[in-house]
């Protein structure tokens, strides 16, 4: 095995620990579009599935079967019939519905029943339970339109669902629904999942759909300048859906929102969109810091506030690689403890991504900002600049006319940021004696207006 390979992987398997000890005993529904099985993703789908069952997620699997079942109705001269977004499922479509979904099952039991060696479903062991967990309804007539066999959820089994993840089987679901009477009922993917989702208060309800995610500004086209919103609180998805038209084909970029947006407003704390045309989706929207797609949530996922002494062991463990290189200069734990007070963080699920300290210096009216550090995987996606405008506003709070930094290696951040460079004589005099003249920081200032 070579060096670069485990230079590479160790600092990698390091970073995801966080994210695996966060998630494990958690509860996520995970939606496939049919679509998603039709160009052949399920394989790598169940893989990821089964890995990520292994981390200690109980997972909730809710197939769509849209091309599956509009390929039978083809095959028997039949045309597939829409309204107002929904399938008209007349005793054909039944028919060909119940063999899609009959194939389907059988396809994904097969998926994770393979444990060939050298593949990621070696040694496992996935135990696929489904059932008649959803209570249907039928939709009716709608303006006029008579939707036949297809129908709405009335209820979902939720704690016959969580006994069956107790007992560390994953749950698969049709998009199917029984009435008391024993009628069956044609329902949409997205709101079974939805429905399942609330009724057993899933910390995640994942899509893995046809569009790559949301974009806000979605008339423009899509560029460097204007990528997928990766975090889209709930509020500026309500606002979105309120623009849109109501959404008549999956693509419609109020199909799915609409669901993470009820889902989200229902409890279910983050709901999210991806992409199942990109390999590994649901590790990377899992498992690293910004995901791979759309992810709505009621509040900001990160949480900047003020350090505690719980703090403490994340905040060495995020600066202690910049100390090394000679970024920081070196704090040890019985500083930090000390200090722990001056410090600001950005939290993110439970994982230190940032932090800085503000040293007052009252006689001057001025402060130092100091430890200024964001973990390379949250770089360039405005930590820092959130960090420093908490930190500017503590110390105008504080009334201070002013904050300097010393830096070795980032001046000119700094100085876009409205830094201004001056000699170290400037410094106060308890600090100007603690100054390093070895190292030669650069002392910059900013003027807080």
């Amino acid at each position: 095995m070579s060096a670069v390979f485990n230079f590479t992987f160790v600092p990698w398997f390091r970073s995801v620990a966080p994210y695996i000890h966060t998630h494990r005993g958690k509860t996520f529904v995970v939606a496939v579009a049919g679509e998603a099985i039709a160009a052949g993703k399920l394989q790598n789908i169940a893989q990821d599935l089964a890995l990520i069952q292994s981390m200690g997620v109980k997972i909730v699997l809710v197939h769509g079967f849209r091309p599956q079942v509009n390929e039978q109705l083809r095959a028997k001269g039949h045309e597939a019939k829409y309204s107002h977004g929904m399938r008209i499922t007349d005793a054909v479509a039944l028919d060909c519905a119940q063999e899609a979904a009959g194939q389907l099952r059988y396809e994904i039991e097969a998926a994770f029943s393979q444990g060939l060696p050298n593949t990621p479903m070696a040694g496992s062991t996935v135990r696929v339970i489904s059932g008649n967990f959803i209570t249907a309804r039928p939709v009716g007539v709608v303006d006029g339109v008579d939707f036949k066999h297809s129908g709405l959820v009335r209820k979902v089994d939720g704690s016959g669902i969580r006994r069956t993840l107790d007992f560390g089987a994953m749950v698969l679901i049709s998009p199917f629904g029984f009435s008391p009477t024993g009628e069956a009922f044609n329902l949409t993917m997205e709101e079974v999942a939805t429905s399942v989702a609330t009724s057993i208060q899933a910390d995640k309800l994942i899509f893995l759909t046809e569009i790559p995610g949301i974009r806000v500004d979605s008339e423009l086209p899509e560029s460097e300048d204007n990528p997928i919103d990766t975090e889209l609180p709930l509020d500026a998805a309500r606002k979105l859906l309120a623009t849109l038209a109501p959404a008549q084909r999956p693509t419609d970029t109020a199909f799915y929102l609409q669901h993470c947006v009820k889902a989200c407003e229902a409890g279910v704390e983050r709901s999210h969109i991806l992409p199942f045309a990109v390999d590994g989706a649901l590790l990377l929207e899992i498992y690293v810091h910004d995901g791979i797609g759309t992810m709505v949530i009621d509040e900001k996922l990160e949480s900047l506030r003020e350090a505690t002494v719980d703090d403490i062991g994340g905040i060495l463990q995020l600066i202690e690689p910049f100390e090394r290189d000679g970024t920081l200069v070196k704090r040890s734990r019985t500083e930090i403890e000390r200090d722990i007070n001056q410090y600001t963080v950005i939290e993110h699920d439970g994982v230190i991504f940032g932090c800085a300290a503000l040293y007052p210096f009252p006689e001057e009216r001025t402060a130092e900002m100091a430890a200024l550090t964001v973990s390379p995987q949250a770089q360039s996606v405005g930590d820092g600049e959130r960090i420093l405008k908490r930190i500017e506003q503590r110390a105008k709070a504080m009334g201070f006319d002013s904050i300097f930094v010393l830096t070795t290696r980032t001046m000119h951040w700094f100085i876009k940021r409205g830094f201004t460079p001056v000699e170290p004589d400037w410094l106060p005099e308890a600090r100007k004696r603690k100054y390093n003249w070895d190292r030669r920081s650069q002392v910059l200032v900013k003027k807080l207006n």
